[in-house]
């Protein structure tokens, strides 16, 4: 277990290498911010205290993401709700005392998961979508805002307020905009964070603290005994995973922190009816009556090894009781990759199943009682060949050879679920991908193989084709997507001539269903079209309107040519009236009202560009050629707005390698590039190097080319090549300055950036964070490296820069955060690769920081990192110093 405050019981006593003066470094403190004044870059890096970059890239990155955009309707789209954010989160939230527990963040003041206390919305606004007007709702002072939801009736929106020290669901009347608490009990917020609407649109399904709680579990004050890991000869290969349980103490804080009691609030009387006992539930989902619930619970034992995630579950539906009706599913605690311990279990609904026997994809149906599931028909003989509970069908295609698929069957189980309270609604010929139903629960959509077609009940002997290649896809409430599974890999030809995904809204029970027209027979495909040549060509957004009985598909929306344009929502099933999001490289995306009849737009929002400087930037993409193989990869080049043709820059290149084994591969990777998009900028976006005056080189997926599962054998070869190659088609094109060149990644950019620089004489300086430096830290497995180290001894070594430290040209910069948790980037990497450094004279400086994962998130960490990485590459990048020796480094 890591607890919040942990980084303040230890002191980093590193050496802090700046222009070759020594200084000690220590974690940076919390308590002060250095207010920038003139900009001194030595006097920068030697703080101990948080620092700013200079006003415009402060602007750009606190800037609030406000954009005003339509994304939650309500169930009958009268109406949109919108989130309302202050920006970046600060330090304070973030510094609040946690809990790690095997993965499970937990603010324990609080009874919620840490996410509730550091992220949020601060208030709601509601848009009418005819005229673009806002509203502002009553939410309580001092509270963050999550999971805002539409009750059933479109005529409430309840959410999760969190406060200091608790949790409350509170609700708001959409008439008058105000807003009452109606959990008097607070949640217990851990585990489950959300909560489910009744379809009457009265109640709301919760857990909260149980009744008559007692005190959290206290550590002993002194230790018992020993930790015990023992291994008893099970093959148990498990990568670095952070925050394990660490002893019995911790199993009783997971437990007290995970018991809850599952209730359903009257939202009008605030009455609570307890469903059952206290639990441990790790999730929960109500039937749209809450009559009957299903329920996930962890089960023991624990493990020292693996996460909680790891740890063992059962699914059962439960009465209004709270007694157990039937168990769906169980799975066993999973150690590391021995058979009997991955294999056992399966289930069905949230967990998968354990063969293509057992019920798939199981939900509520969203158009009447019960549950809907798929299951293959048993009576029907296996198709040969499946495997993992497939029926011989690869993907979305073919079946196995000489193999008869198995038929699927969509069936309707009944309460009181019993073993014969089940209807079969349809058999398909095969293996079905994915299912929905009409609002009215009269027609059914299957997507089979390659088949989308539309079956009534009524009559399910006939079936009628909406689409060869069309799909149902996967989605959430309102959205495009919904059904009950998706899967498969898309050929070329099924790219290029997508027909679309069949949309979706959240049906009147919850779930999602098909949207049909008034006619009854109208069903919309909405897609994307591509083109061979994605540098020129943006991708096309399209709605395609099917008369399902006849076959006439009638195109009713397509983005032009110059805006990437995107139905949002649709106003009516009858798509009479659209919600379209319009943008282009110079256009800042926002919302427009379409008349699809008469095509006429009218502007909804009028959203501004927060970041012109680096949104007004010049944008160059560049092809390069391997000589050696002939493998081609772009280059995004990015240059300040006032630049002067002619001029050499300074530069930064930000990459992240990807393996790849052909061509193709890459070509498929990159080939959804939407060319007319209006340019992203987020907090740590690396296009913001532009107002300082650089240009910024980006390799898509610079890659890292060889045989499947033996990509990274020549790893080394493979970057210094492709890094060779980009920086001498960037100089040939007349953009930048080769003598004065730096390089930037982030996780595994890091691990490759440092990489770089003990493998070639390129950079005068780097920046690397949150990266792993030594692969026999990460034995068993990393990235996209799936032998282990003993299998790939030779490759593991040679992907170490660790190892050859000595051979460091330029000056490396690293950050790292000391609660980073992502699977294989332990911050003592950092710390001993900065030792190696240290003691081979390198110029090299680590900073670290207090309360942030892998990536920090906060408004006072980004910041200094600004600052921080800007005044680096002043002093060896803008006005580099004399070369170190470049003599150990491999030609």
């Amino acid at each position: 277990m890591t607890r919040g405050h942990a980084p303040r019981r230890f002191v980093l006593h590193t050496l802090l290498v700046v222009g070759g003066l020594a200084a000690t470094a220590f974690p940076l403190a919390a308590q002060s911010v250095v207010q920038q004044g003139e900009w001194n870059a030595k006097e920068i890096l030697a703080k101990e205290t948080y620092v700013k970059p200079p006003a415009v890239v402060e602007r750009i990155v606190t800037a609030p993401r406000n954009a005003v955009s339509f994304t939650n309707p309500a169930p009958d789209r009268h109406l949109f709700l919108k989130t309302e954010s202050d920006g970046l989160p600060t330090i304070d939230a973030f510094g609040k005392f946690h809990y790690r527990l095997g993965g499970v963040e937990i603010d324990p003041k609080a009874n919620r998961a840490r996410a509730l206390t550091t992220r949020g919305s601060v208030g709601l606004t509601l848009l009418d979508p005819m005229t673009g007007k806002e509203r502002t709702i009553d939410t309580p002072k001092g509270a963050l805002v999550n999971d805002a939801t539409w009750s059933p009736d479109s005529k409430s929106i309840a959410y999760v307020a969190s406060f200091d020290a608790a949790t409350y669901i509170f609700v708001v009347d959409v008439a008058s905009g105000k807003s009452v608490q109606v959990t008097k009990t607070p949640l217990l917020a851990t585990r489950v964070t959300t909560y489910r609407w009744t379809a009457d649109g009265k109640s709301i399904v919760a857990v909260l603290l149980p009744d008559n709680r007692g005190p959290e579990p206290k550590a002993p004050a002194v230790e018992t005994g020993p930790l015990v890991r023992t291994s008893d000869g099970r093959i148990l290969e498990n990568r670095n995973y952070a925050s394990l349980l660490r002893d019995q103490h911790d199993k009783d804080l997971l437990d007290y922190y995970t018991l809850g009691q599952l209730a359903v609030i009257d939202v009008k009387t605030h009455a609570v009816k307890k469903i059952g006992q206290p639990a441990l539930f790790t999730a929960v989902d109500a039937s749209p009556d809450a009559q009957d619930f299903r329920v996930t619970l962890q089960t023991k034992p624990y493990s020292y090894l693996v996460p909680v995630s790891n740890f063992g579950t059962v699914e059962q539906l439960w009465d209004s009781n709270g007694k157990v009706v039937a168990e769906l599913a169980k799975r066993n605690l999973r150690e590391g990759t021995n058979p009997a311990d991955s294999a056992n279990g399966g289930g069905f609904g949230r967990g998968g199943a354990a063969s293509d026997t057992g019920k798939r994809n199981l939900e509520w149906n969203p158009a009447g009682p019960g549950l809907i599931y798929l299951e293959a028909d048993a009576s029907a003989p296996a198709s040969g060949g499946a495997a993992n509970g497939r029926s011989g069908r690869g993907g979305r295609g073919g079946r196995g050879a000489g193999a008869a698929a198995r038929k699927d069957q969509i069936v309707n189980w009944l309460p009181p679920y019993g073993a014969t309270d089940k209807k079969v609604l349809y058999e398909a010929d095969g293996r079905v991908t994915a299912v929905e139903l009409s609002e009215d629960g009269k027609t059914l959509f299957v997507d089979e193989g390659n088949d989308l077609y539309a079956v009534r009940l009524a009559d399910p002997s006939k079936r009628y084709e909406i689409a060869k290649g069309g799909t149902i896809a996967a989605g959430g409430r309102g959205g495009r997507g919904g059904g009950f599974g998706r899967g498969g890999a898309v050929s070329d030809s099924a790219f290029y001539n997508n027909p679309g995904s069949l949309r979706t809204k959240e049906g009147p029970s919850g779930g999602t269903v098909a949207v049909v027209g008034s006619d009854g027979k109208t069903v919309y495909l909405e897609g994307t079209k591509y083109f061979q040549d994605w540098t020129k060509d943006a991708p096309h957004n399209f709605v395609d309107k099917v008369d399902f009985e006849t076959g006439q598909k009638t195109r009713i929306f397509e983005s032009p040519a110059d805006v990437d344009a995107t139905v949002v929502d649709a106003l009516d099933d009858d798509f009479s009236k659209a919600i379209v999001t319009r943008q282009s490289p110079a256009m800042v995306p926002n919302s427009f009202l379409l008349d699809t009849k008469s095509g006429k737009l009218t502007q909804l929002t009028h959203n501004a560009d927060f970041a012109p400087e680096v949104t007004h930037a010049i944008r160059k993409r560049l092809l390069a050629v391997r000589p050696r193989d002939g493998y081609k990869f772009y280059i995004d080049v990015t240059l300040p707005p006032d630049y002067r043709e002619g001029t050499r820059l300074p530069g930064i290149i930000w990459f992240y390698p990807t393996e790849f084994t052909t061509q193709a591969e890459y070509d498929q990777r990159v080939r959804t590039t939407n060319v007319d998009a209006f340019p992203t900028v987020s907090p740590r976006a690396p296009e913001i190097w532009v107002t300082q005056g650089y240009v910024v080189i980006q390799p898509q997926d610079i890659p890292i080319v060889g045989p499947q599962g033996r990509m990274n054998d020549h790893y080394v070869d493979e970057l210094r090549e492709d890094l060779d190659l980009t920086l001498e088609t960037v100089e040939k094109a007349g953009y930048l300055d080769r003598d004065r060149v730096g390089l930037w990644g982030h996780s595994y950019g890091a691990f490759s950036t440092v990489n770089a620089m003990v493998h070639t004489p390129y950079f005068k300086a780097g920046i690397a964070g949150d990266g792993m430096y030594n692969r026999t830290l990460t034995p068993f497995d990393f990235q996209n490296e799936r032998r282990n180290f003993w299998q790939a001894q030779d490759t593991y070594l040679q992907m170490s820069p660790f190892l050859y430290a000595d051979r460091l040209t330029g000056a490396l910069l690293m950050y790292h955060s000391l609660e980073d948790q992502n699977v294989g980037t332990d911050p003592i990497s950092s710390i001993r690769m900065m030792q190696a450094l240290q003691g081979q004279g390198k110029i090299a400086a680590l900073y670290m920081y207090p309360y942030e994962d892998h990536g920090p998130a906060t408004r006072e960490s980004d910041l200094d990192q600004w600052a921080r990485w800007l005044a680096w590459f002043d002093i060896y990048v803008k006005n580099p110093q004399p070369k170190q020796t470049t003599a150990n480094v491999v030609p």
